[in-house]
């Protein structure tokens, strides 16, 4: 039996990256999405100060292990343990207007390093999870450009740092591919405290600073993170450039 997404509470001192606001100016929410009390991002203040020009999110690969699960969904958890995260996203264009309608895509790694659907997974490159479609999830945003996915923190698998792959469709012509990264410290505590992240014989081999992909995609993929009573949060501004 699967057991349920966990929770823990950590102090600020233990997760010294836990509220970081994305830099460089690609953080933004517009003020009519913070006043609705029925918004998943109600009361949160990430403001970029003045509306001018987003910052467009950098653009990543799509690396080895997408496939389309073909469920809309905002759980993508199906039972996989790990220490509860909602991610939440806002996708906006390069004039900071929330894009409505837009198809947004995730998926990831669970705590010990296994993407869903692929044989090959593992320390060992052992484990099969044909079939499978745990981490996985489609949403389109609403008015206010949201969505917002319940899912777990990511573990990590050799040669990359923790992450979470995204797909943005604006439109059926157009898609942009990226990822979100995460705070080292906190990350390590995870990793090095509580379990299963802490079950692998493994360690961690890759940080932020070390990985390729993250180093390339700067600051502005970097989530901002919030510890609430219930879970971690995750929040990103995927700012996407229609005029190119």
């Amino acid at each position: 039996m699967k057991a349920e997404p966990q929770t823990i509470q950590l102090t600020r001192r233990q997760a010294l990256g836990l509220i970081a606001v994305t830099a460089g100016g690609g953080a933004f929410l517009p003020p009519e999405a913070l006043a609705a009390s029925d918004s998943p991002f109600a009361g949160i203040s990430l403001l970029m100060p003045g509306a001018g020009l987003c910052a467009i999110t950098p653009e990543t690969t799509e690396g080895p292990f997408y496939f389309d699960p073909e469920l809309e969904r905002q759980d993508i958890t199906e039972g996989r343990e790990g220490v509860e995260l909602m991610l939440r996203l806002q996708v906006v264009d390069e004039s900071c207007r929330p894009l409505s309608k837009a198809r947004v895509d995730v998926w990831h790694c669970d705590a010990t390093g296994h993407y869903s659907g692929y044989p090959g997974q593992g320390d060992g490159r052992d484990v099969d999870t044909t079939g499978e479609k745990f981490l996985r999830g489609v949403q389109h945003t609403d008015e206010q450009g949201l969505v917002a996915f319940k899912t777990i923190y990511p573990g990590w698998y050799r040669g990359r740092t923790t992450h979470i792959h995204f797909k943005v469709f604006p439109d059926e012509s157009s898609v942009m591919t990226g990822q979100i990264f995460f705070p080292d410290d906190l990350s390590e505590h995870l990793f090095t405290n509580v379990a299963p992240y802490n079950d692998r014989s493994e360690k961690r081999d890759t940080w932020n600073s070390q990985d390729g992909i993250a180093r390339r995609a700067g600051p502005l993929s970097q989530a901002a993170l919030r510890e609430t009573q219930s879970a971690y949060e995750a929040l990103m501004i995927i700012a996407v450039d229609r005029e190119a």
